[in-house]
């Protein structure tokens, strides 16, 4: 039986609609890689935070007041890398988790490490509220030892806005008195710079993170 041959005219259209559809999905690809960082960012969130990590800013020399009443700046911890979370006490949700998962960091750190070669920042960023007394009574909750792990507010609201706004933290006020915001583990090296942000849920991560980057410096 004769088989009529497929017209040239619809051959050469078949053939562009199927390198147009690869075109598509090749760009659609691309897009995709750009607009996720290269495929390691699937959320805006993820994406921001992985912007700010390479922009690697610097804390600024803002003055902290800690739960004993000592006044210092980041320049207290030269040397040191500073393991940092931003919270407010009144919080009853996220930052309760959150110290609680320091806590837990914490503890997974070798004891030769501590206070040698890093110390545990926890900052209020409501200092109306969180005042030394305050933040004396809450760090024992967490068995924060004020000291290798220190909690501390910074007085001055333009300074605490200044160290938000730089390191991203969200911070949103209600009617209230409680606050929207964003929470993570912030990581800053021995010159206080901003070397990682993790996902505070994740604690085993964060520790072998931290443990891995102090292991490397004692081999130095």
């Amino acid at each position: 039986m004769n088989q009529t041959k497929e017209p040239y005219f619809q051959c050469q259209m078949r053939s562009y609609n199927t390198l147009s559809s690869v075109l598509v999905i090749i760009f659609g690809v691309s897009l995709f890689f750009i607009g996720t960082d290269g495929f390691t960012s699937f959320t805006a969130e993820t994406a921001r935070v992985n912007e700010l990590v390479k922009e690697n800013p610097t804390f600024p020399e803002v003055m902290l007041e800690d739960s004993e009443g000592r006044n210092y700046t980041i320049s207290e911890f030269e040397g040191k890398h500073v393991f940092i979370t931003f919270f407010y006490s009144m919080c009853t949700t996220v930052c309760i988790d959150l110290e609680v998962n320091m806590s837990k960091v914490y503890e997974l750190i070798p004891s030769q490490y501590m206070g040698e070669d890093i110390v545990f920042l926890s900052i209020s960023f409501d200092p109306k509220q969180d005042t030394p007394e305050r933040l004396d009574q809450y760090k024992d909750l967490f068995h924060s030892d004020g000291e290798t792990w220190r909690m501390a507010r910074i007085p001055n609201q333009e300074e605490l806005n200044s160290l938000l706004e730089r390191f991203g933290v969200i911070v949103i006020p209600d009617e209230y008195g409680n606050f929207a915001h964003n929470s993570a583990f912030y990581l800053l090296d021995t010159k206080g710079t901003l070397i990682d942000v993790m996902d505070y849920t994740n604690v085993e991560d964060s520790a072998y993170k931290v443990i891995d980057i102090l292991d490397k410096e004692e081999e130095k």
